[in-house]
C-alpha cells in the first residue's frame, strides 16, 4: 500500500508551510496533496505558490495532487477553481461536484476527495466515466460498506481501475457551513474574522460541559474532536486491497505518524497509540470504521 499526505486543513503562516513540505520531501509519504480546502481567506500561498511546491516534491519523487475547495461559495471562488482546473497541469483532488464538472468537461483525470459524498459502486461507475482514477471513502463509512463497495466494483469489472484511498489518521474533517465557527466563538463576524484560524494552527477544541472533547473547530470546517486512527487496523486494511492511506497533517507529530505507517507496512506489528499532539487529553478514535458511534476507540480488529 501507498501512504499519503493529506491538504493540510488548518491556516498555517507561509513558513511553517514551508518547513513542512521541506520535511515531506526526505518523507515515507509516496502522495502528496497540495492546496486550501477548508477557506478561500486563507492565502498565505498564492495558487502559483503551490505549483511551486508540487515542482520542487514531484523532483523528489513524490505524485502531486492539487485539492480543490470543499465548499464553493462565490463566484470568485468559482474562477479561481476554474483556473486551477485549466491551468494547473497537475492531477486535481475534486472536494466539489463543481470541479468534478470542470474537470470531466476537460476530459481530466482526477481524485474524489473525501467531501464527494459516494456511497456505493454505481456512483463510483459514473464517476469513473467522468474521468475518475481514484477515490477517497467518505470518512464516515464503515469497513463492511466498504467491503462490498469494492467487491460490487469488481463485479462491474473495474475494480482495476480505480484507486482507493482510506482516511487513516487525524482529525476526521465532518461539516462544512456557510457559517465560520472559529470567528463565531471570537464573537467575530465572518467577514472580519481577522484570520483567527491562524491562531490555532491545530483547530479549536470543543468541549463538552463535563470537559470531554467533542468537536474541533477549523473555520468553516467541523471536525471530530478525536484523532481518528486506522492504524490498528493496518493488516485488515491491506487484505481489503486498499491501495491508499491518508494521513492528515497536524502542526506536530504528522512525520513520527508516517514513520510509524510505513512500519506496518514493511512487516512490523502495530507499536504502542501514537500521539495524537501536543494535548495530553486529547484521545484517539476509529469507531466509524467498526459500524459503531465515532467516538468510539477500539485497539484492533473488532
Amino acid at each position: 500500500m501507498q501512504l499519503s499526505l493529506g491538504p493540510i486543513l488548518y491556516y498555517w503562516p507561509r513558513q511553517r508551510i514551508d518547513d513542512f513540505y521541506q520535511q515531506a520531501l526526505h518523507s515515507p509519504a509516496d502522495i502528496v496533496y497540495l492546496g486550501e480546502t477548508v477557506c478561500p481567506k486563507r492565502r498565505e500561498l498564492r495558487p502559483q505558490d503551490w505549483l511551486e511546491l508540487a515542482v520542487s516534491l514531484a523532483e523528489a519523487g513524490k505524485q502531486l495532487v492539487l485539492s480543490t475547495l470543499a465548499l464553493i461559495e462565490s463566484r470568485a471562488d468559482l474562477a479561481t477553481l476554474r483556473k486551477l482546473c485549466e491551468h494547473s497541469g497537475c492531477l486535481m483532488e475534486a472536494n466539489d461536484m463543481a470541479a468534478v464538472e470542470l474537470l470531466s468537461e476537460r476530459r481530466l483525470p482526477f481524485v474524489a476527495g473525501p467531501a464527494i459524498n459516494i456511497y456505493n459502486a454505481r456512483s463510483l461507475r459514473q464517476l469513473h466515466r467522468a474521468g475518475l482514477m481514484r477515490w477517497v471513502m467518505p470518512v464516515e463509512l464503515n469497513r463492511e460498506t466498504l467491503r462490498d463497495i469494492l467487491e460490487e466494483l469488481r463485479q462491474l469489472g473495474i475494480g482495476e481501475q480505480l484507486e482507493t484511498e482510506v482516511f487513516c489518521h487525524g482529525h476526521l474533517p465532518l461539516a462544512y457551513s456557510a457559517r465560520c465557527f472559529t470567528a463565531r466563538a471570537l464573537n467575530l463576524a465572518k467577514d472580519d474574522c481577522r484570520l483567527s484560524c491562524l491562531d490555532y494552527p491545530d483547530g479549536l477544541p470543543l468541549y463538552t460541559r463535563d470537559n470531554r472533547i467533542l468537536f474541533n473547530l477549523n473555520g468553516i470546517q467541523t471536525q471530530s474532536g478525536r484523532v481518528y486512527n486506522l492504524l490498528p487496523a493496518y493488516r485488515e486494511l491491506e487484505e481489503m486491497g486498499v491501495d491508499i492511506l491518508r494521513i492528515s497533517p497536524a502542526a506536530s507529530g504528522t512525520f513520527e505518524t508516517l514513520a510509524q505507517f510505513d512500519r506496518a507496512r514493511n512487516g512490523a506489528t502495530a507499536p504502542p497509540p501514537l500521539i495524537a499532539s501536543d494535548r495530553p487529553d486529547e484521545e484517539f478514535c476509529n469507531g466509524y470504521w467498526y459500524g459503531n458511534p465515532g467516538m468510539d476507540s477500539f485497539a484492533g480488529e473488532s
